[in-house]
């Protein structure tokens, strides 16, 4: 097993490869002689995998490299391992993740607090995102190629292993609780993020919420699919801000959720508020359907902490200014941090308990 501080530095690599990928991408092509060939493999890749599922465009699958190719920094990684009692004597066990495939990578996080913690991955993709982490795992193997033989990938039934991390539906939770019971687990299921306004919101604080709602197409439980907001709230000011993010009705896949579900709506006789690209309609439920914007308004902030508090397993973020300890900045869902936590559960202190 390899040491801590060769682990880090791998990751640490792994990081400025994803930076400087990202300057080749934005650079029409241009990069140097000794990189080229890798580079233009993860071209490959990403083709590939935008071809294989639809919502993958190369601008979300940037969005991601980027975003982690900012956070494995050696110092986002000190900061994040100190909270914890890391030695190099820990036993080593399999942990099997079972990964979601909603957004370009979602299960990287998994991967990487299962390695850097000495433990070996057993990893079973879902067919919407089976492209990319396995070409991220060659790379990590050839920055530090001790880590080849605590990665494998599994397209059949998982066996062998002692630990288990899964992502999926409620649906789909149900059958891993069962089918796990007897595993040290952590089994997530859907969730979904909020944002709760109050009308006092500057018109680039809106222009930010945009990010979180569209980014991914909404697909990620990080991406805000409802608003919680006064009762006297005016759109207008929302549906202006959040104007330049219109040319992604242009996706086809997203232009059709859009004239499906407003066809729907419609027949329906729902009330709608529509600006051409995003349609906004008055429910109770947090997951809102692609394309579509749930809103529900509330006579107090003390009643809408009491919402969220009971309703806390049903969501991933709250995006708001000022109302909550917890609350996430407009335009920063799809840009967590190294430390935070999908489902607030902490899979460093679980993979160290159990070791």
């Amino acid at each position: 097993m390899t040491d801590l501080t060769t682990r880090k530095e791998a990751f640490v690599k792994l990081g400025t490869f994803f930076k400087e990928y990202c300057v080749y991408a934005n650079n029409d092509g241009k990069t140097p002689e000794t990189s080229s060939d890798l580079f233009t493999a993860f071209d490959d890749k990403i083709a590939l995998a935008k071809h294989k599922n639809g919502w993958f465009n190369r601008e979300n699958i940037l969005f991601s490299i980027k975003s982690w190719s900012k956070e494995l920094k050696k110092g986002n990684l000190e900061s994040w391992l100190a909270n914890y009692k890391l030695t190099n004597l820990i036993e080593s066990k399999t942990v099997a993740l079972i990964m979601a495939g909603n957004i370009p990578l979602v299960g990287f996080h998994d991967f990487l607090s299962v390695l850097i913690t000495g433990h070996k991955a057993i990893v079973k993709l879902s067919s919407n995102d089976n492209i990319l982490l396995p070409f991220v795992a060659k790379v990590l193997i050839d920055i530090e190629p001790t880590l080849k033989d605590a990665i494998a990938f599994e397209d059949n039934r998982l066996s062998d292993f002692d630990l288990v991390i899964a992502t999926g539906s409620n649906n789909t939770a149900r059958y891993f609780e069962h089918y796990f019971k007897n595993k040290p687990h952590i089994i997530r299921k859907n969730r979904n993020s909020v944002a709760v306004l109050t009308g006092n919101e500057t018109e680039e604080e809106l222009t930010a919420l945009g990010e979180d709602i569209f980014q991914y197409y909404g697909l990620g439980c990080r991406s805000v699919s409802k608003l919680l907001v006064p009762q006297d709230y005016d759109f207008d000011a929302f549906f202006k801000a959040i104007f330049k993010f219109s040319p992604i009705v242009e996706q086809i896949k997203y232009a059709n959720n859009y004239d499906y579900n407003k066809a729907v709506y419609l027949m329906s006789e729902f009330k709608l508020l529509d600006n051409g690209f995003l349609i906004l309609k008055e429910d109770e439920s947090y997951a809102s359907p692609i394309a579509s914007l749930f809103y529900e308004k509330y006579d107090s902030i003390d009643s809408v902490k009491n919402k969220l508090d009971n309703d806390k397993n049903k969501i991933q973020c709250v995006v708001s200014k000022g109302v909550f300890d917890y609350e996430v900045k407009f335009g920063k869902t799809q840009k967590p941090n190294i430390s935070d936590y999908a489902d607030n559960v902490d899979t460093i202190s679980f993979l160290l308990t159990n070791s």
